[in-house]
């Protein structure tokens, strides 16, 4: 069943040349924006068209600009710069009609506003507005004003067209602002991956913290940067590095107890839109000073732990973009694992110099010694040798330093379980041991001490053998006790001698008596020989009874003869 049309339905030549026009400018407005990524051409293309379209003197596309929440000048046709750079734009009640979405027609737009504009608004002549909201996906991104110098309505077809084209610009938006966050997220790409490189081919803290606060602030394109770590004696906030600001403005004071500084600490970035005059920093008058406008804090992590706070400053209000925030976030956290490196790295470094600085400490009191030292590891192993074992038996320390124990102490038992450095290690107490070497033609003797040193486990970590050549000592204890024996001799000579006196001379004084009485000539003279050797053993006695000392001396190859002395001024002497 077909139905056909009345007169009264049917569409007008003119109304259909004005659909036709529609069509025609909703495609080219569709088409460009598949063939372009810019809003600009699009939104130049809508204000140009739509007067000549609708019989207007004039159309205009405010943005939404999210940090002062205000709509700004986008694209404009047929009104003066005095007309679009008015503080007043429409009443409260049309613009929160546009906020939700609603297109609001209105006229007598000139006898409402602040004076300056009134008058621009009079001067423009514009009587009549349609107002319609660029909306893209539930949200408000601007508006489009078409605007007439006579009073004007609007049909129902022309608001839905305007609606439409406001709805394609929404849509080009939206595009522009996937491909530009598109675009910066393979741009922020880049530059973490070229700041990570940086502060990953060093760990030298300065030089971490400068290419950060060098490198950062272009790529986000803000005016300076500021890193301040916790010092971890105090975990108080320093200031370790800056760029682009003034020592003034860096010396102003402490920052520890700002809002946006316990924040940032606690984890969570902070963006400040206007800074002269936010709550949650402080020194208002030294940052207007310095003509800074916004600021973004965010943590220095290492791993979970926050060891600081990155600030980026800006000369210009700015409302910072997730992006941007994530994308500060990610270098932050780059630049805390690499400052954490770098730390840990000067820490060891600091702990090796401290290690190296005792070590020639210990070294030189090793090597004051007349001991010869020798320390070893579990492994039995030379790990510290002293200057008086290398000179005594010619040996440079380099070629004794990781040898085996065995393989160079002159002391080791030839029998591995006789040793006792295996025996310090198995028992875990100190050894005192008297050894004995052969050295060509005499013998040498060595007191040696081996001491266990004990980690906090209780595990033996190092064994010190100290040995003590005592050669010189045993042969004076040696010649000591010869004197001894030989003291013992002549104390004896002497008390023989003392006893041999009495009878001596008991039979020497018989022997003279004897002499008045005999007369044969033979038995005064074999007398006479008994006198003689009777007084000759005298002497001697005497002789006996005068030795004070002795001395030893060589006699016939390995023999030797001790020689009795006696005082010069002995009786006997005399």
């Amino acid at each position: 069943m077909t139905t056909s049309m009345t007169p009264v339905d049917m569409p007008t030549d003119a109304e259909n040349y004005r659909h036709s026009q529609y069509l025609t400018v909703f495609q080219e407005v569709t088409r460009l924006i598949s063939m372009v990524h810019e809003p600009q051409q699009v939104m130049d293309m809508v204000v140009s068209t739509l007067p000549g379209l609708l019989d207007l003197e004039g159309a205009t596309i405010r943005l939404l600009d999210k940090a002062t929440n205000t709509f700004v000048v986008g694209a404009a046709r047929g009104v003066s710069p005095e007309y679009l750079s008015r503080a007043y734009i429409d009443t409260a009640e049309v613009l929160a009609a546009v906020r939700r979405g609603e297109p609001a027609s209105r006229s007598g737009l000139h006898l409402e506003g602040d004076e300056r504009s009134k008058e621009a608004i009079a001067a423009e002549g514009i009587v009549s507005v349609l107002s319609l909201p660029i909306v893209y996906k539930d949200e408000v991104a601007g508006l489009v004003r078409l605007l007439s110098k006579r009073p004007r309505t609007f049909s129902r077809m022309q608001v839905e067209f305007c609606m439409a084209l406001a709805e394609q610009i929404g849509i080009a938006l939206a595009n522009s602002r996937m491909h530009e966050e598109m675009a910066q997220q393979i741009s922020y790409l880049k530059a973490v991956r070229h700041i990570s490189q940086l502060v990953n081919s060093t760990l030298d803290l300065n030089q971490i913290l400068n290419a950060i606060v060098q490198q950062l602030p272009p790529i986000m394109e803000v005016s300076a940067c500021t890193i301040r770590l916790l010092h971890p004696a105090t975990n108080r906030l320093e200031l370790m590095a800056a760029s682009g600001l003034s020592d003034d403005y860096l010396n102003r004071g402490s920052i520890s107890r700002e809002d946006a500084i316990f924040k940032a600490l606690s984890g969570e970035p902070v963006a400040i839109y206007d800074a002269t005059k936010d709550v949650r920093v402080n020194y208002h008058e030294e940052i207007l000073q310095e003509g800074i406008k916004s600021i973004l804090a965010v943590p220095l992590r290492s791993g979970s732990e926050v060891i600081g706070v990155l600030r980026l400053l800006t000369a210009y209000h700015h409302l910072f973009t997730p992006a941007e925030i994530d994308f500060a976030m990610s270098v932050a956290e780059e630049g805390g694992n690499a400052i954490e490196k770098a730390r840990t790295y000067r820490k060891i470094e600091l702990l090796f110099n401290q290690i190296e600085e005792h070590e020639r400490f210990l070294t030189t009191i090793m090597d004051s010694l007349w001991l010869q030292l020798l320390v070893l590891s579990p492994d039995r192993r030379i790990i510290m040798v002293n200057k008086m074992f290398c000179k005594t038996h010619g040996i440079a320390e380099k070629d004794v330093l990781g040898r085996d124990y065995h393989e160079i102490s002159p002391w080791a038992s030839p029998r591995r379980e006789d040793c006792p450095v295996d025996r310090v290690f198995t028992d875990g107490r100190p050894v005192a041991i008297l050894d004995k070497l052969s050295h060509g033609d005499h013998d040498l003797w060595f007191e040696r001490h081996l001491s266990p040193i004990f980690d906090d486990d209780g595990k033996i970590e190092i064994i010190i053998e100290a040995v003590r050549d005592i050669t010189d000592q045993k042969l004076l204890e040696k010649e000591k006790l010869e004197k001894m024996k030989l003291q013992g001799v002549v104390e004896m000579a002497g008390t023989a001698a003392h006893n041999i006196n009495s009878p001596l001379f008991a039979a020497l004084g018989t022997a003279q008596l004897l002499v008045d009485d005999i007369s044969d000539q033979q038995t005064m003279a074999e007398l006479q020989l008994i006198i003689k050797n009777l007084r000759a053993i005298g002497a001697l006695t005497k002789e006996m009874t005068a030795v004070t000392g002795f001395e030893s001396k060589d006699y016939v190859g390995d023999a030797r003869i001790v020689e009795l002395t006696s005082s010069p001024w002995h009786p006997a002497k005399t």
